[in-house]
């Protein structure tokens, strides 16, 4: 019963949902017809969004103000082969929320020294299967699909990383980050007053940052949730159509957001009958190889090396794709 209630009240928020539809109805509204339905998911989305998305930031940004870059660096050199590269995965869960914040720090991490392996194992994980996903996820699709699609990100950060070590890329970066000299710097002592002053600061900043890119997530779902017809859905993402993990995925790259923004469109779209695989591996595309994140590490990484790393993200994406598809079909 207490699981329950976490699952359905705290994280679905249903209590949201009823009020929202008490109030569509009461200024004259059918919740259940097209606009009523179209003004009850956006505000629903939308407020339910915010409030996961400020809890979320703050108590990440908390958790990340112990694990400074230098701090970091230490942590993972520390480690050695597979050990170091899980531990750069790992670490990448407790970074910012997008791809495009994540290539500054790997650009530190890379001209520290540390292994590439270890780096693009980081590189992948943080925008993929960071904290919020986790939280987010078990808010629309439950606890067992959460830490499935968790770890799965995990696996394609660390075989990931592992490939690209073996390559032997390093010629790979780009001359600048090879070249600089990095000095490590003191750590400094933070006060827990500091602490929360700089996590609220993160929520106040992230927000603004991000709130144009879920307004337009949840307008996309609430088109999709309401106007879309139920056929079409399923006849291109749907269990007749073997290439909708394809589609899902090369149609999330161009996109720039970040998981908050996902959400409101992944459940539209399951809503509509998509299969969960294929609306898994648009998630993971659109975080993890989102154009203007391609763009920027286009200047840290020579041709060769970015065309690996989006190559091993797709070719990830979709192996997990349609492992989501055979769960849903035999187990989920």
């Amino acid at each position: 019963m207490v699981w329950n209630f976490i699952q359905n009240q705290l994280l679905g928020m249903k209590w949201l949902n009823v009020l929202i539809t008490k109030i569509v109805s009461a200024v004259g509204l059918d919740p259940e017809g097209r606009i009523g339905g179209t003004v009850s998911f956006f505000f629903i989305d939308v407020i339910k969004i915010t409030i996961l998305l400020c809890v979320l930031i703050f108590i990440i940004s908390y958790i990340q103000s112990f694990f400074p870059p230098e701090k970091s660096k230490k942590i993972m050199g520390r480690f050695g082969g597979l050990g170091a590269r899980i531990i750069g995965a790992l670490l990448g869960t407790v970074t910012p929320f997008c791809s495009c914040s994540s290539i500054p720090i790997f650009m530190g991490f890379t001209a520290a020294g540390l292994p590439l392996g270890v780096t693009f194992s980081f590189l992948i994980s943080s925008p993929m299967v960071d904290l919020g996903s986790l939280v987010l996820l078990m808010s629309i699709f439950g606890w067992k699909v959460a830490v499935l699609y968790v770890l799965a990100g995990l696996i394609i950060a660390v075989l990931g990383g592992t490939l690209i070590e073996h390559l032997h890329m390093e010629n790979q970066i780009a001359e600048f980050i090879r070249s600089t000299n990095v000095k490590d710097l003191p750590e400094m002592e933070i006060t827990t007053k500091d602490r929360f002053k700089n996590a609220w600061s993160q929520v106040v900043s992230t927000f603004r940052r991000l709130i144009p890119y879920i307004l337009a997530g949840v307008l996309i779902g609430t088109f999709i949730h309401n106007w879309i017809p139920e056929n079409l859905i399923v006849a291109a993402l749907g269990s007749k159509n073997p290439f909708g993990v394809v589609i899902a995925t090369l149609c999330g790259v161009p996109m720039y957001a970040d998981i908050f923004g996902c959400i409101p469109i992944s459940e539209a779209l399951l809503g509509k009958g998509a299969l969960l695989g294929v609306v898994l591996s648009f998630m993971m595309a659109v975080t993890t190889l989102s154009f203007p994140s391609l763009v920027m590490l286009s200047k840290v990484v020579k041709s060769k090396l970015l065309g690996v790393f989006i190559a091993i993200c797709v070719a990830g994406i979709i192996a997990v794709g349609y492992l989501f598809n055979f769960l849903q079909i035999i187990i989920l």
